[in-house]
């Protein structure tokens, strides 16, 4: 019996193109293209749900594989594979010692491919589950004959990546908790503590200042129409996060935040840094220059500078240098452009670029120290000025009523 895949091929000059086969299976289309010297970069079935993503989304979501016990597997495969055990054998080892059962019955099926024929980076990759950078360093590890080494940096890569993710939520954390509970005090005193006052001004003749009567305005229609109001935040997030899923519009979106004061100055600093370690890697493992360009402009998060990159892999796939292709397209940090340009003058492309990337990442941790250190007093202040405001003019009416009964 055959069936249809979509392949995503490299060629050995770096050119990249997709085509609709025929096979008897994937990893039989796989070693055929292999034996034909290209290059697979992806093999997927060729039906409605492989190409518009909802059955990798959807099995990806039922079946998740938690991030510790992947690098755990990673270090313990590299570990065996160095003492000389055999592949099979070592995935026969650690699938019995995996706690998560997700990941066991992933491992199981990948046991059972590698058995029948498959390559490591085929199992893992039909599983859905795995990163790009993940299966392509793979394949090129086994072309080479180096897959513990490759192993080793991808953990590496993977350790560094997650660190510098855990110290931007960390720095972000407190301003985000401050600014939660600012906005609780606030909601508690318009919803409970206005009409309160409001009750007890009912039984006043004289006309409320205006600042008081315009907080019981608000405190009136947020709880007379919460219902609705909470209806409608609803409906506008999940219509936002619809009209987000359109790849047009996030790399719109992602091209805005670009240009935010701050935010955006951030938002390139760590677009760089994953840029620029994720090609390193890459590039580290052995895999050709353009090919690389393409995993990475699909692992980034931007989608703006994804496009800009894959723009970029085009004009280094015509015989263009790097760094050039990276000036014209004017998106890239002129220091990462620089470093990249004498990566590729002395021949040290892939160290450079992890250069650039400790960089930039040295970077983000002092911007957001600073941002931490500013945004803490600002907030204090402000949401400080705010409750001050409207406890002001709750209490106005019984301040004029003191002076008035004093006189």
């Amino acid at each position: 019996m055959t069936m249809e895949f979509r392949c995503r091929l490299g060629t050995p000059t770096g050119e990249v193109f997709e085509q609709v086969c025929v096979a008897e299976s994937e990893a039989r289309l796989r070693r055929d293209f292999e034996d034909k010297g290209m290059l697979v970069l992806a093999v997927r079935p060729a039906g409605v749900l492989a190409f518009t993503g909802l059955s990798t989304l959807t099995f990806g979501r039922s079946r998740r594989v938690p991030t510790r016990d992947f690098l755990v597997f990673n270090q313990e495969l590299a570990t065996l594979l160095k003492a000389g055990l055999p592949l099979l054998q070592c995935l026969d080892i650690l699938r019995a010692r995996v706690a998560s059962p997700v990941f066991k019955a992933v491992l199981d099926d990948v046991y059972e491919r590698v058995r029948s024929g498959s390559a490591l980076s085929e199992a893992l990759e039909a599983q859905g589950l795995f990163p790009g950078v993940y299966t392509a360093s793979l394949m090129a590890g086994e072309k080479t004959g180096g897959l513990e080494e490759i192993l080793r940096r991808y953990v590496a890569y993977m350790k560094m990546v997650g660190a510098v993710r855990r110290r931007t939520l960390s720095a972000l954390i407190y301003p985000a908790v401050l600014t939660l509970l600012s906005l609780a005090v606030v909601a508690l005193i318009v919803i409970r503590v206005v009409p309160e006052f409001a009750a007890f001004y009912d039984t006043f003749d004289a006309e409320l200042p205006l600042a008081t009567r315009v907080i019981l305005a608000i405190s009136d229609v947020v709880r007379g129409q919460f219902v609705w109001i909470a209806l409608g935040v609803a409906l506008a997030g999940i219509a936002t996060w619809r009209w987000l899923s359109a790849p047009d519009r996030r790399a719109l979106v992602d091209r805005w935040m670009l240009r935010v004061p701050f935010v955006g100055t951030t938002v390139r600093k760590f677009t760089t840094s994953q840029l620029s370690r994720t090609l390193g890697t890459l590039l580290s493992g052995g895999i050709p220059l353009v090919n690389a360009l393409d995993i990475t402009a699909r692992s980034i998060g931007n989608r703006f500078v994804a496009r800009e990159l894959d723009q970029v892999a085009g004009r280094v796939r015509e015989g263009e240098g790097l760094s050039s292709a990276m000036v014209e397209r004017g998106v890239f940090p002129d220091i990462a452009v620089k470093m990249v340009e004498v990566g590729e003058s002395t021949g040290a492309l892939q160290d450079m670029l992890h250069s650039v990337a400790d960089f930039y990442d040295e970077e983000i941790e002092t911007t957001l120290g600073r941002f931490v250190t500013l945004i803490e007093p600002i907030l204090l202040i402000v949401m400080g000025l705010v409750i001050a405001a409207l406890l002001l003019a709750l209490y106005l009416p019984v301040f004029q009523l003191s002076s008035v009964a004093g006189g």
